[in-house]
């Protein structure tokens, strides 16, 4: 049975180094795979982002593609963390989890990966709907909470009612999410008039969004149906390949071709447009 760390490895958790973690993340091929394809894709994609924004000029559509960019670099930054074992450690499962006694390799970077690159995202949504700014901080603080919650449920070992405790109060801050992308900026983007790129990329974010906390619940952190940690990074990493590198190919795409509509819908709707880059 494979739980993403080698019990040949008779050490105690607290005395596992990032080299010994590293060792076991190479030897696993699916595993290191997972974590290798984002970087590649990450580092391809800022590039592709940056040649995609050259002459984006309006000052609201840099915005949105200042924030897009940053969805790439933070990943790359983070999945590094995590292909190095700077960010992975090894936790032993509490009583009453299916793994409950043994060690497994979490991911814990993950959930810092998600703290920084979704608020990004949220944040060129908003600003593509023109929400209000108000609306606009509360959705962001609610998906960093979600994000921190989600990061303790993954880390507790003390109970394992207790992991499921931060999870729910996790998921309810996901509500609050997906309430406002489903209401109320949907709402504002009709009125900019962007709701024609919003609502793909809402339908998009919801869909995908709601495939991380059915991937925690059924992998290791959860309720261990799948019992591999490589299975469940890749569940993982092919998320944020569809989350977070289609979603701003989609995103910027849509600006560059349609930025006088999206300068059109700036704070104060008199922002002069910039031509469309054909």
């Amino acid at each position: 049975m494979s739980v993403g760390w080698s019990q040949a490895v008779h050490v105690s958790p607290l005395q596992v180094t990032q080299s010994e973690v590293f060792s076991q993340i190479q030897g696993d091929v699916l595993l290191s795979s997972s974590l290798w394809a984002n970087i590649a894709l990450a580092g391809l994609s800022a590039l592709l982002f940056v040649y995609m924004g050259r002459n984006v000029e309006s000052s609201r559509a840099k915005l949105i593609w200042a924030a897009t960019l940053m969805i790439p670099l933070v990943s790359i930054s983070s999945y590094t963390g995590l292909v190095s074992g700077l960010t992975v450690g090894v936790i032993t499962m509490p009583v009453g989890h299916p793994l409950g006694g043994q060690e497994v390799l979490s991911q814990w970077g993950r959930y810092l990966t998600w703290a920084l690159s979704t608020p990004m995202i949220l944040l060129a949504l908003g600003l593509l709907a023109d929400v209000d700014r108000g609306s606009l901080f509360t959705v962001i603080a609610a998906d960093i909470g979600m994000c921190v919650t989600g990061l303790a449920a993954a880390l507790v070992t003390s109970s394992y009612p207790l992991r499921w405790a931060f999870y729910l109060i996790s998921c309810a801050f996901f509500a609050v999410v997906l309430y406002a992308l489903l209401t109320e900026w949907a709402d504002a983007a009709t009125a900019a008039g962007t709701d024609e790129i919003f609502d793909t990329l809402r339908v998009l974010t919801v869909v995908l969004w709601l495939g991380y906390p059915i991937v925690w619940a059924l992998g290791v952190e959860g309720l261990a149906v799948v019992q591999s940690v490589g299975l469940t990074s890749w569940a993982y990493s092919a998320l944020d390949i569809l989350a977070k590198y289609v979603f701003a190919f989609l995103l910027l795409r849509w600006v560059a071709a349609n930025e006088s509509t999206v300068a059109a819908g700036g704070p104060d709707g008199t922002e002069s447009a910039a031509p469309a880059d054909d």
